[in-house]
């Protein structure tokens, strides 16, 4: 409706004959477009006022404050100036960057959060109250509480504090994000630059947005205003409901440009309810690393369209490997949810009881195939893994034959002997077939291959000689195969990545 309005007041009328008539005629016209357009959409509401005066009570500041202690040589006294002279800041700023060695100092910042329950349960981002000392929560009206903070969850940057008030406190309720369209309204409140409480308005942009912020990111995208200070605060839909929760922005110079991101309810409503209930989180684990099926592994495993999330290695005694799912398994359906990419396995495994059994469909050699797993708990896994991260790996006998070489995708491929192993730096329990050189216009070395990289597997069976492999890019051209699908180690890491073998 605006850029219509604004085209029409743009364009330039000539005053001539019958010009009354054209203008009555245009007018007209553009106001039944308008009347359709209002029909077929929402159009934009006269004011937010109303709503923003229902939410708002609900809307806290949050202050928080740091001690930290600052170390380095003592230095000199600060001059005695006169108050007020223009030297008096700039000295005081740089003495309290050079006070004596232990001397703490105390820095504050600000952020928003909203609550979720009258009792006194305040929602807000981890980022916004991490490693404070102190954490005051500011009421619309003024009110200070103290707070402490119930639960914590880095991996999504939320967190939920807890406040005292003797009388119950204005609440907000969650609303559902999934449901919330690309081009419908919003509204974002918060308490940017420290002024109170502020509202903008704007759309929702775009959904699914990963900025690479965690495992689990999956943003709203809006232009509604987000500033600094905004970070913990809601943002509504039409109706008055969260549906995400402002984190996050992309701006050269740290204000906004129209690109904020919010976690949406569907996630962040169920981590908080399990901060509220645990303390913590609980989140479902299947037991695997995974990466992304691109175009060249799915043509190589006859998958077609790349989908799904390929499974690298499985932990052992794990819940996956229990149900007997395998590494090169292509997990395409999770629980009755299509895996349409690697990154949306994690969030739906997460977001799963723990202990709940689930159907999951793998591809695996040309062919779907169905198991039942029964999801353990991340958090317990992960302590797990931390207590044996000191055991190192068992050493085998080193082989000390001198091999043979072999040269085939754009790769110098060799027998790991005693020399190589210490040549790149290789565990003696290190098997498979040793790249010792990558051509430069080669598509292994589009692909990231180095040498030292080891070739574990080639066409999803295990090599140890480059023979091997040469037979395999072989077997894979009569087949009509474009690819070769390989296990890559370099040092603890393993990634499979599909070679196209006309270009080898």
């Amino acid at each position: 409706m605006l850029k219509l309005r604004e085209t029409l007041r743009v364009t330039p009328v000539r005053r001539r004959a019958g010009a009354g008539r054209a203008f009555l005629v245009a007018t007209l016209f553009a106001g039944s477009l308008l009347a359709a357009a209002g029909a077929e959409a929402r159009g934009a509401p006269e004011s937010f006022a109303d709503m923003a005066e229902k939410l708002l009570p609900a809307v806290v500041n949050i202050s928080t404050t740091q001690t930290h202690e600052v170390s380095g040589r003592p230095g000199p006294e600060m001059p005695q100036l006169p108050p007020g002279s223009p030297f008096e800041d700039f000295f005081k700023e740089f003495f309290d960057r050079n006070r004596p060695e232990g001397a703490p100092r105390r820095a504050t910042s600000l952020g928003s959060g909203f609550i979720i329950d009258s009792s006194g349960l305040v929602v807000t981002n981890n980022h916004v109250i991490a490693d404070a000392d102190e954490i005051k929560v500011i009421l619309q009206d003024g009110t200070r509480l103290d707070a402490t903070v119930k639960g914590r969850d880095t991996k999504t940057d939320l967190a939920l504090l807890q406040v005292k008030s003797s009388k119950p406190l204005p609440t907000v309720g969650w609303g559902d994000s999934d449901k919330i369209r690309v081009g419908d309204w919003v509204i974002a409140i918060g308490n940017p630059f420290g002024l109170g409480g502020s509202v903008t308005a704007g759309i929702l942009s775009a959904r699914q947005r990963d900025i690479n912020a965690g495992p689990y990111d999956d943003f709203l995208q809006t232009d509604a205003s987000i500033n600094r200070g905004n970070s913990g605060g809601p943002l509504f839909n039409m109706a008055g409901e969260v549906i995400g929760i402002n984190t996050a922005i992309i701006s050269p110079q740290g204000g906004s440009v129209g690109i904020g991101f919010a976690i949406p309810s569907s996630m962040a409503s169920a981590v908080i309810g399990q901060l509220k209930e645990f303390g913590r989180t609980k989140r479902g684990w299947l037991g695997v690393r995974i990466q992304t099926v691109d175009d060249e592994i799915a043509e190589s495993v006859g998958l077609g369209a790349p989908r799904g999330a390929l499974v690298v290695n499985v932990t052992e005694d794990g819940p996956a490997a229990k149900a007997g799912i395998q590494a090169r398994d292509i997990i395409v359906t999770f629980d009755g949810k299509e895996v349409n990419a690697m990154r949306k396995l994690p969030r739906i495994v997460a977001e799963t009881a723990v202990g709940k059994t689930v159907p999951v469909v793998v591809w695996r050699k040309g062919k779907e195939m169905s198991f039942k797993v029964k999801l353990g708990e991340l958090e317990v896994a992960e302590q797990t893994e931390q207590a044996s991260a000191t055991t190192g790996p068992n050493k085998g006998g080193g082989d000390t034959g001198k091999g043979n070489t072999a040269s085939t995708l754009g790769l110098t491929l060799s027998t790991i002997n005693g020399d190589l192993r210490k040549r790149f730096d290789l565990t003696d329990d290190t098997d498979g077939v040793l790249i010792t050189n990558v051509a430069n216009d080669s598509a292994a070395a589009e692909k990231g291959i180095r040498p030292g990289d080891v070739v574990v597997e080639a066409g999803q069976d295990k090599v140890n000689r480059p023979e091997q492999i040469k037979a395999k890019v072989d077997e894979a051209r009569k087949a009509g195969r474009k690819s070769l699908l390989l296990l890559v180690k370099r040092k603890d890491d393993l990634r499979f990545i599909a070679l196209r073998i006309d270009q080898g």
